[in-house]
């Protein structure tokens, strides 16, 4: 029976090329499903082979510390050399994007807590 191996879902392209080639060269028996037009299904790809199981997990954990530990190592550059994406950097590109979300969060707070100040009062 086929085993779930690595969702795709919310992954970037370059993670999931990355993850498609490590398990080819793993020589690990795997496919992939999509979910379809109307996403019902799972985008993910799958391990054939029950025997392969816990090898595969283990490289793919391996895979995902390694990938982890870049990440980190990125933002933590980005932040010494003032490049990290703060609030107050993304105020200053985009306003108008950054207020209107700031006004929707400000209207569903209000609209969530209108019934209970009622009660208040």
């Amino acid at each position: 029976m086929a085993h779930l191996l690595f969702r795709l879902r919310h992954v970037t392209d370059e993670e999931a090329l990355e993850v498609r080639q490590l398990l080819d060269e793993q020589g690990f028996d795997v496919y992939e499903t999509h979910a379809g037009f109307f996403r019902l299904g799972v985008d993910a790809i799958w391990l054939r082979n029950p025997q392969q199981k816990e090898a595969a997990e283990a490289t793919l954990a391996e895979y995902q510390t390694k990938r982890q530990a870049q990440a980190r190592r990125e933002h933590d550059e980005a932040v010494s050399r003032g490049e990290a994406p703060t609030l107050w950097r993304r105020l200053a590109a985009h306003p108008l994007q950054v207020i209107l979300v700031l006004a929707a969060v400000v209207m569903i707070v209000l609209v969530t807590l209108i019934p209970f100040i009622g009660l208040a009062g």
